[in-house]
């Protein structure tokens, strides 16, 4: 019985060890973007998306210990609850061409960077945005982000063993 009850703490506290603390943060055009044009609300949203995204990217990336995110800026595809409301014009079937621009570091367990990259993609077509949810785009951003960071620190980390 004993045997099982390790295995099973084991098994249990796997996930806390690779356990990535994730900071999200926006530059102040993007902060100003979201208090005057897209609702608080909204950063919320994308914080808790692209945070998800890293968290499920970095999972077998050994040795980091902080990802930092500057969200630089962001563009909906439809119009955000606080647009409608300041807009009477705007509906949610409303769409345009949206994406991200974002900067991110990695940190590693002994404080040394692994990756630093910079990435921004925005839609270029608009026969593929009508089909989007609002942040659709972004998304897509944060997701292709996201797994560059990942590879790229998985190469930081790999010339560190060498």
């Amino acid at each position: 019985m004993k045997p099982f009850l390790l295995a099973s703490a084991a098994l249990l506290l796997a996930p806390l060890a690779n356990a990535v603390d994730v900071n999200v943060s926006y530059s102040e055009a993007f902060s100003e973007k979201l208090a005057e044009d897209y609702g608080e609300r909204e950063g919320e949203k994308l914080t808790e998306r692209l945070t998800s995204q890293l968290e499920r990217k970095f999972e077998d990336v050994a040795g980091v210990q902080t990802i930092n995110v500057v969200i630089e800026d962001a563009k909906p595809n439809r119009p955000t609850m606080k647009q409608m409301s300041d807009q009477i014009g705007l509906s949610y079937q409303s769409f345009s061409l949206g994406g991200a621009d974002l900067h991110g570091e990695v940190i590693s367990m002994d404080g040394s960077t692994l990756a630093e990259i910079d990435y921004d993609w925005y839609e270029n077509d608009i026969r593929w945005s009508e089909g989007r949810s609002t942040w659709g785009d972004a998304m897509r951003t944060f997701q292709r982000f996201s797994g560059k960071l990942s590879k790229a620190a998985k190469e930081g980390s790999s010339d560190l063993l060498n």
